[in-house]
């Protein structure tokens, strides 16, 4: 930890007195100490390397988080550095500075002063630092260590000081315009008159920089004082153990300046008057019975502070560019010597370090840095907190004196004090590093480092999972679950693209069956097809999941996933198929504008098409059969054919007037006998058309209802009824209304029902499902008549939706009844076949 500066403790004492400064010390100790609890949890949860606090940061938060952090972290690193340089050259100043019209005075004052001068001086340290840090971490540690030896005795010695000496008189000389003032301040030894005049805050103007201090500026500079906890972590690359090292010297270090700290700000209160407090901060040396140690010991406490941040700052950036974060912007700071040391790290940081010293004044740049400490501490705060509630098996640290309320109260503390020390800078911080945050999750390349988001949204939709209870499920609440069943990617795009506007933020699974016998296998060949998968969800921008399976026909590959797909409340409750036909399948894929931006990216794993001549992986009847299988199962089915040549892009976007259509014909146009409007199955057809209309790719289309008519049937008050049907359900809807006698006319002419025989009707009971052998019921005369009629209505739909007839119940007639669809929706264009097992509309509140 940077070594505690008395003259620091001076400068807080003399301005916040002695109850406002020992609360100061414990609110940023408060902070420091949550902090560091924090560290000592994640350091000692796995191997660290370098980078300190940004190593942790990024290995817990991700990239995005530990990349901002990181510069953030480098910048206050160099700015703290930069801040005890021009501490180390106010104090040199102090000392052998010439005021101008000084005349006489105690001491050698040889040095020249002014803003140049002073930043000549701030210069020759930062080389001197610069140094030391290039010859590598071995010497900075022998270094420091014989630093903290020497301030260890400097600090004994201004202890006994504070006893030995008797009372003084200073003379104070300070700037004046051109000219110099002497004020005088008294060393009165213990008084209790002194102790008691130092009690309470007096804030005054600060001779240094010429501003009015106040409790947060005070705070601000007091606070970069105790800001080393993190000057262990930044040399977590270089420590032959940090996991070990860094809990035991950071505690060790917190707790030692904090009591001496405490202990020194009690001892000046008693001692010093105000005057010598406020006005001279190098008054340690007056009073000391060996002048020169104190001195040269706050020279040395500074200059390792310098030091301490300039090193962190550079192994900071060294981390930062190994990552790759930022390209070939950082590509410079790679560079090492030959012993391991980041040279060019040290020399950007240098560089950087160099450029803060214009600012000129110590307190000047000191709220900037303690913002950006605050920030950094409460990130380090928030990476320790999302760990502890994530609650992932592997988040296991030897170090256990932390919860995650210690991680919430050191947040807390981080943002209090931020804003009541800037609010402005605190804002701006803030602002900056959402930028890089934003900028890093759209240009940084993916890790491997593992996300906790991805931990914390598992521990989250788990428990909301428990929550989701199928028994409470309302059909005011009901929402599409879709399960569609892909063989190919290549030649589904646009039908994956318009199932994902069919979901209404329900659930979406793409599931594919792949034809193999895992116990033929070496080991399961649908592992290494999940990526292609998932890339193929990301290309798309769908909101899917994929869920494969293998299964010795494509028909119990189907079962087996409509029986697992999903969880808890989130199961498909709609099964989706393309159409079975003979047209050779296209390769939308490499069309679909996903891809044609970057064609190198088209293959994605997936085989090549079937060839028009190639035999099919399932027959018509195990087609039709998957389509019982969910019905049995009380799943909605839709089989939608030709979605391929719905450009949606281009339907939904031209210009032309009247906006695109959706027909719905919500009736059974293969049982005309039949026919109604308002049974289940036509109620989920409207409920799924009028779901397509809402998603806002289709809010400019227009439904448009057709009802079919008989002469003699009050035509009128059927649409009366419908339009009525259609205000209790909230759907805008234009109903036209379609005579179709001929039609049924030529379905009593051809029926090839049985003379006499009873019409059978469809029934729907609980558990019961009966199967009506429809397909013995029409011709296929019939069905092109059907087809024609829909046809003629003008104008061209961007896709219809017609009522999909339950397969009859002998399964020899599956071909016949695939057979008749095919002919119900040739040449129609985008066409969904729908049909609905479950209640899906409600006119309730």
């Amino acid at each position: 930890l940077n070594c505690p500066l008395p003259s620091s403790a001076g400068f807080v004492v003399g301005h916040a007195g002695l109850y406002q400064a020992l609360a100061m010390f414990a609110v940023a100790y408060f902070i420091i100490g949550m902090t560091v609890l924090s560290v000592c949890a994640i350091a000692t949860n796995g191997a660290l390397d370098a980078g300190g606090a940004y190593y942790m940061i990024s290995r817990a938060l991700g990239p995005e988080f530990g990349g901002s952090i990181g510069i953030m972290f480098f910048l206050a690193n160099v700015c703290g550095s930069a801040l005890y340089v021009l501490g180390l050259v106010e104090a040199v100043v102090d000392s052998f500075g010439i005021l101008p019209g000084q005349e006489g005075g105690k001491g050698v004052h040889v040095l020249p002063q002014s803003y140049w001068y002073e930043l000549l001086y701030g210069t020759v340290l930062l080389a001197l630092c610069l140094l030391v840090c290039l010859v590598g971490a071995s010497i900075y540690a022998k270094a420091t260590f014989l630093i903290f030896l020497i301030v260890a005795v400097v600090l004994g010695t201004i202890l006994v000081s504070f006893f030995a000496t008797g009372p003084l008189k200073v003379a104070i000389q300070l700037p004046n315009g051109n000219g110099t003032e002497t004020d005088m301040g008294f060393f009165t030894g213990f008084s209790l008159n002194t102790l008691r005049d130092n009690l309470g805050g007096r804030y005054e103007v600060d001779y240094t920089t010429g501003q009015m201090m106040s409790f947060s500026s005070v705070f601000a500079v007091m606070f970069n004082g105790c800001t080393g906890i993190m000057a262990g972590s930044n040399m977590s690359g270089d420590l032959k153990r940090p996991s070990y090292s860094i809990p035991r010297g950071t505690i060790s270090a917190v707790l030692f300046t904090y009591l001496v700290y405490n202990l020194l700000a009690f001892l000046m209160c008693a001692t010093c008057n105000r005057i010598l407090l406020q006005k001279d901060y190098g008054f340690l040396s007056d009073i000391s019975i060996f002048p020169p140690l104190v001195t040269v010991g706050i020279y040395a406490a500074t200059l390792s502070a310098a030091m301490s941040n300039l090193i962190g700052a550079s192994r900071i950036l060294y981390a930062l560019a190994r990552d790759d974060l930022f390209g070939r912007a950082l590509a410079l700071a790679k560079k090492t010597s030959a012993s391991g040391n980041p040279v060019m790290a040290v020399i950007l940081s240098w560089m950087m370090v160099q450029v803060v010293l214009f600012s000129g004044k110590l307190n000047t740049i000191a709220s900037v840095v303690t913002i950006f400490f605050l920030l950094v501490y409460a990130t380090v705060n928030l990476a320790c907190l999302a760990l502890e509630w994530a609650s992932a098996p592997n988040f296991r640290p030897t170090f256990r004196y932390f919860t995650w309320h210690t991680c919430l109260l050191g947040i807390a503390g981080c943002c209090v004090m931020m804003f009541l020390i800037s609010p402005v800078s605190a804002s701006a911080s803030l602002g900056f590093l959402l930028l890089l945050l934003l900028a890093l999750h759209y240009l940084s390349p993916s890790s491997t480092w593992g996300y906790i988001s991805q931990a914390l949204i598992f521990h989250q939709v788990r428990k909301y999972l428990l929550m989701l209870d199928v028994r409470k499920d309302h059909v005011k609440f009901w929402r599409p679950q879709i399960l569609l069943m892909v063989q190919n990617p290549r030649g589904s795009a646009r039908l994956i693209d318009f199932v994902n506007d069919l979901k209404k933020s329900g659930l979406y699974v793409l599931g594919h069956v792949e034809l193999q016998d895992l116990d033929m296998l070496p080991s399961d060949p649908l592992q290494p097809q999940q990526d292609s998968w998932l890339n193929l969800v990301d290309k798309l921008n769908v909101k899917a999941f994929v869920s494969l399976t293998l299964a010795p026909s494509v028909r119990h590959g189907v079962r087996q996933l409509l029986f697992t797909s999903g969880l808890g409340g989130m199961r498909p409750n709609t099964l989706v198929l393309g159409f079975y036909d003979d047209e050779a399948p296209q390769d939308g894929l490499a069309q679909h504008p996903a891809f044609t931006s970057a064609r190198e990216d088209v293959p994605l794993g997936f085989p090549p098409l079937r060839a028009p001549t190639a035999p099919k992986l399932l027959s018509a009847r195990e087609y039709v059969g998957i389509v019982a299988d969910a019905l049995k199962m009380l799943r909605n089915v839709l089989l939608a054919r030709q979605l391929e040549s719905l450009d949606k892009a281009w339907e939904l976007r031209r210009a032309a007037s009247p906006p695109p259509t959706i027909h719905v014909w919500p009736v059974n146009l293969l049982r005309p006998d039949s026919a109604r409007y308002a049974d289940t199955c036509s109620l989920f057809l409207l409920q799924m058309a009028c779901v397509l209309n809402m998603a806002r790719a289709w809010r400019r289309a227009r439904l448009r209802l057709f009802l079919c008519v008989e002469a003699g049937t009050m035509p009128h008050a059927q649409e009366e009824k419908l339009r009525q049907l259609l205000k209790d359900l909230r759907i805008q809807a234009q109903i036209q209304l379609v005579p179709w006698d001929a039609i049924t006319h030529l379905h009593w002419q051809t029926c090839q029902r049985p003379p006499g025989g009873p019409v059978e009707e469809e029934e729907e009971e609980e558990g019961v499902v009966n199967f009506p052998t429809n397909t013995t019921q029409v011709s296929d005369e019939y069905v092109c008549a059907a087809n024609k009629l829909v046809l003629e209505q003008s104008p061209a739909p961007a896709v219809r939706f017609l009522y999909l007839p339950r397969p009859p119940a002998d399964t020899s007639l599956y071909p016949l009844y695939l057979h008749q669809l095919e002919l119900l929706t040739r040449g129609l264009g985008p066409t969904v076949l729908v049909h609905g097992v479950s209640a899906v509309t409600s006119t309730q509140l």
